[in-house]
């Protein structure tokens, strides 16, 4: 039992630790964002050119520019970024996720969610949007975005910012919205 509350214990610690910098402020009524997010979209074109289609093409997206991420045994994860639909900045979202499996350590990284259409996006928006464990993301590298395709409308891309974590673990993600 003791070793059960001091996983948790540290576990909650690693989240409080990488996502210290979470108290950002989201862009008020700007079609451009924060300049956090801005930056983060210009990291993910510079590791990979072709995410500026999906930029541009994509009906919309969900940009979360650091997500927090720790665990051992019990984990979770935690970020907030804005939403976007036709390059226009309509609110902001919150991603959650808790994972239970073999996993230690911690790490920070910059997420994007692309919808390819309009119901996908209301979906989102509404709430009723969550990833199974068996949802996969693309981890940019150069090139990665060649052979990336929409999977039921949706297509992520994830970019380390730092840390080291070791995983095998089951658990979905969660969003929510808040219009602006």
């Amino acid at each position: 039992m003791y070793q059960i509350v001091k996983s948790i214990a540290v576990t909650l610690i690693c989240l409080a630790a990488v996502n210290a910098n979470a108290q950002w402020q989201p862009g008020k009524s700007s079609s451009k964002g924060t300049t956090e997010v801005q930056k983060t979209i210009e990291r993910f074109v510079a590791k990979d050119e072709g995410l500026k289609a999906f930029f541009d093409e994509a009906y919309g997206y969900a940009i979360f520019p650091g997500v927090g991420k720790g665990g051992i045994g019990i984990g979770g994860a935690f970020g907030r970024g804005e939403v976007y639909e036709q390059n226009q900045f309509v609110g902001t979202a919150r991603l959650t996720q808790i994972s239970i499996g073999f996993q230690f350590g911690g790490q920070k990284y910059s997420e994007v969610v692309f919808f390819g259409s309009k119901e996908v996006l209301d979906d989102f928006k509404r709430g009723n949007f969550e990833f199974s464990a068996q949802a996969s993301a693309v981890a940019v590298t150069a090139g990665a975005s060649a052979d990336a395709a929409y999977s039921n409308d949706v297509a992520v891309f994830t970019m380390a910012i730092g840390g080291l974590m070791y995983e095998a673990t089951i658990g979905g993600q969660k969003f929510s919205y808040t219009p602006k």
